[in-house]
C-alpha cells in the first residue's frame, strides 16, 4: 500500500490514522487512493508499517516504547512531530496540525473500537473542530459527520433504506429533517435522553438535515 497517487495536495482530504480498531484493508486502501497526505498517531505507526503504508507525518507524545530513529530510516522522508500537551488527545493535536498547515478537510480511520473511552472521546471531540476543518470519521460499519448549525445544512443523496442516526453531543435544537422515515420537525435532541438513532431514508434521493444550535453528529450505519 502507498499514499502516493496523482491527486492535488490540500484539495483532497488528509488521512489521519489513529490507534483504535483497524478497519478492513479494502477500506483503508480506498482512502489511501485519494489521500496525498497521511498522518499517523503515535504507536499506530507499528501497525501501519506492517501493512507497507508510506506516511508523511508521525505525530504524538511518544510516551511508550517507540524507536524514532528506526522509523525515520524505514519511512524516509517522514516528518516527526512531538506533541507533549497532555490536555489534548493525539487526534485533537492532529486536527490542530492540519488546520495550521492549511488543510480544509480530513478523513479519520482507526479512531473507534478497542477502548470505549478513546472511541467516545474521539467521536465527540470532532464537533469542536467542525467550523475549522471538514472531518469525516470512518470505520467498517459507520461514517460519521459533525454537522454545522444554521444557516448551513447537510444534503446528500442516499438509497432508500439507508440507516441514518442523528446523535447530539450535549443537545441540539431546532432540528429539521427531510426524506427520513421518521422526520424531525423543529425539535430538540439531548444526549442520554433523546437521540435520533436508527432512522432510515424514506426514498431514493436527497436527505436534508439542519439545526439551529448545539452540536449534532450524523452517522451512516450498516451492519
Amino acid at each position: 500500500m502507498s499514499s502516493h497517487h496523482i491527486v492535488r495536495e490540500k484539495q483532497e482530504p488528509a488521512l489521519i490514522i489513529a490507534n483504535g480498531e483497524s478497519c478492513s484493508v479494502e477500506l483503508l486502501g480506498q482512502l489511501l487512493e485519494w489521500s496525498p497526505f497521511v498522518v499517523v498517531l503515535d504507536n499506530a505507526i507499528h501497525r501501519v508499517i506492517s501493512l507497507g503504508i508510506k506516511v508523511d507525518v508521525l505525530l504524538g507524545d511518544f510516551d511508550r516504547d517507540i524507536n524514532l530513529q528506526e522509523i525515520e530510516q524505514s519511512q524516509y522522508p517522514i516528518e516527526i512531530v512531538y506533541t507533549p500537551d497532555q490536555d489534548k488527545t493525539d487526534l485533537e493535536k492532529a486536527f490542530d496540525f492540519l488546520i495550521n498547515r492549511g488543510f480544509p478537510a480530513a478523513n479519520v480511520v482507526w479512531a473507534t473500537g478497542r477502548r470505549a473511552d478513546h472511541a467516545i472521546t474521539n467521536m465527540t471531540n470532532i464537533v469542536r473542530y467542525k467550523s475549522k476543518l471538514s472531518i469525516v470519521m470512518i470505520d467498517d460499519f459507520s461514517v460519521i459527520y459533525p454537522l454545522l448549525p444554521f444557516p448551513a445544512s447537510f444534503e446528500k443523496w442516499y438509497a432508500k433504506g439507508t440507516q441514518i442516526s442523528l446523535i447530539p453531543i450535549g443537545s441540539a435544537t431546532g432540528i429539521i429533517t427531510e426524506n427520513l422515515v421518521y422526520n424531525i420537525d423543529n425539535e430538540e435532541l439531548i444526549l442520554g435522553y433523546r437521540s435520533g438513532n436508527s432512522n432510515e431514508v424514506a426514498a431514493d434521493g436527497i436527505v436534508r438535515v439542519s439545526y439551529k444550535s448545539g452540536d449534532l453528529l450524523l452517522m451512516e450505519c450498516h451492519d
